[in-house]
């Protein structure tokens, strides 16, 4: 009993992927918080390093971690660490002999790999560093094709490529547990998907979305913009059950013309269901349906334990909900390829004020106690503030993440937890007043975005015409 107590006191090392540096603490966050642990890093924590000590959980919990992260590469038992390889050694030799011994033992097999981050090196050099850790007690064989423990040593030489130190600035020893879910990437990728448009998610960021709201098996997850289903596909791969709408006929029934290269029809099987098939998920499918995400078709209550998407900016995809004829003044015509009905709904146009107080209107209304939504906010750089983002009573804003689109432009990656039931429709609607505040007025009209993308594509068009101009001025210097 005294055994299983200390190891489950044990200090573990996360090594991280370097992309997508600012989604990778809330991701670890979220997936901690349901197994019911708080994040407790050990002293000296920097978010930006490729590598976090953890205190306060099993090897149970980390095996959990990495079963689901696509931010992380792998998890270690720490053994020992130190700045430079003498302290590295002096902190081995003071590990409990204890927590050791079961792997050291002479029954086993076992291999030593080195890992370096920012720093590549040289076979020869790899085996002297290997070779320097005799002082280790292994009494088993080396099996370098199939041990039965893999020890690492990790070395970090900083996150400036531009300004790599000879030496580790600090270094790792520890087991290896377990390898995160990166393989996800590739093996889910738009490239080799069976049905994509032209805003399909990209694999890795659909997975990261579906960690940030906590989507386990057995849920039930919404996404009121799916388009090709690309959040459908992640959040299935986790166990959850999953439906979506769109406004979209062709888009929803895998209908029209194709965005694949050199393909201008749709497949008579290209649709969100063949994606789930073609990832062997199709039996969580719950459906897809033709919907105006302004005009919710759910009935009253609570209904999702998450609501994850990603709606439209008005760049690559229009936004628009239907209308009436009175309207029409403003309407949208319905795209060449439309082969729905021939009654065709007005289409108005849909500002992304309005989407994001329906979105967070919806999600006060049908998510369960504790349900997370998750969803993009486009933001215009130079105008941003954390005031910007859209809040509501009934939710709570558990973390904000950007990706940089351009230098003038990104996105957001806002992620929020419901605390309490809404009491009435206006308290929904006052939540979200700030909005209209005019020193927030980028967010009154879809326009404001997507003049504002434009406008700086235009700016960096004209800014490279008056170099030009001036090099051919000055004879081509």
């Amino acid at each position: 009993m005294a055994i299983h107590c200390s190891r489950i006191c044990l200090q573990y090392l996360i090594h991280l992927a370097h992309d997508n540096v600012d989604f990778r603490l809330p991701e670890i966050r979220s997936l901690l918080s349901l197994r019911g642990k708080p994040f407790d890093p050990g002293e000296n924590f920097k978010e930006k390093s490729p590598f976090w000590l953890l205190n306060g959980l099993s090897e149970e919990d980390v095996n959990s971690i990495m079963a689901r992260t696509v931010c992380a590469k792998s998890a270690f038992e720490l053994w020992g660490h130190g700045r430079t390889h003498s302290e590295l050694r002096n902190s081995l030799l003071k590990y409990p002999t204890e927590n050791m011994s079961p792997f050291l033992q002479k029954d086993s097999t076992y291999k030593i790999n080195v890992y370096t981050f920012n720093k590549t090196l040289e076979f020869e050099d790899r085996i002297k560093k290997i070779d320097a850790m005799e002082y280790l007690s292994f009494e088993g064989r080396v099996n370098l094709r199939n041990p039965k423990h893999i020890f690492c040593l990790l070395e970090d030489y900083g996150t400036d490529p531009n300004d790599i130190p000879d030496e580790p600035l600090y270094i790792y020893f520890g087991r290896w547990i377990a390898d995160g879910q990166r393989e996800l990437i590739r093996s889910h990728s738009v490239k080799n998907r069976h049905f994509i448009g032209n805003t399909s998610m990209d694999a890795g960021l659909s997975f990261i979305m579906a960690n940030h709201a906590s989507v386990k098996a057995h849920d039930l997850v919404y996404d009121p913009f799916v388009g090709t289903g690309s959040l459908l596909v992640a959040c299935s791969h986790f166990g959850a059950y999953v439906c979506g709408t769109d406004i979209d006929y062709n888009t929803i029934h895998g209908i029209g013309k194709a965005s694949r290269k050199n393909q201008k029809w749709r497949g008579p099987d290209e649709n969100i269901r063949a994606n789930l098939r073609q990832y062997g998920s199709e039996k969580l499918y719950v459906d897809v349906l033709v919907s105006d995400a302004s005009k919710p078709i759910w009935r009253d209550g609570v209904l999702f334990d998450a609501i994850i998407t990603d709606p439209p900016y008005g760049i690559r995809e229009s936004t628009r909900r239907t209308g009436s004829q009175k309207d029409s003044v403003n309407s949208v015509k319905p795209s060449e390829d439309y082969v729905g009905d021939s009654h065709v709904p007005v289409s108005m146009a849909y500002h992304l004020s309005d989407i994001f107080t329906d979105l967070l209107n919806f999600s006060a209304q049908h998510l369960v106690i504790g349900g997370r939504l998750v969803y993009w906010l486009p933001i215009y750089r130079p105008e941003y503030c954390e005031e910007m983002v859209p809040l509501n009573a009934c939710l709570r804003l558990v973390s904000n993440c950007e990706q940089t689109l351009s230098s003038h432009t990104s996105r957001r990656l806002i992620t929020m937890e419901k605390i309490k039931e809404p009491e009435n429709f206006l308290s929904l609607t006052d939540a979200l007043a700030h909005l209209s505040d005019p020193h927030f007025s980028p967010y009154q009209g879809h326009n404001a975005f997507r003049e504002k993308y434009f406008s700086g594509i235009s700016k960096r068009t004209l800014t490279g015409k008056e170099e030009t101009n001036k090099m051919a001025a000055n004879g081509g210097e």
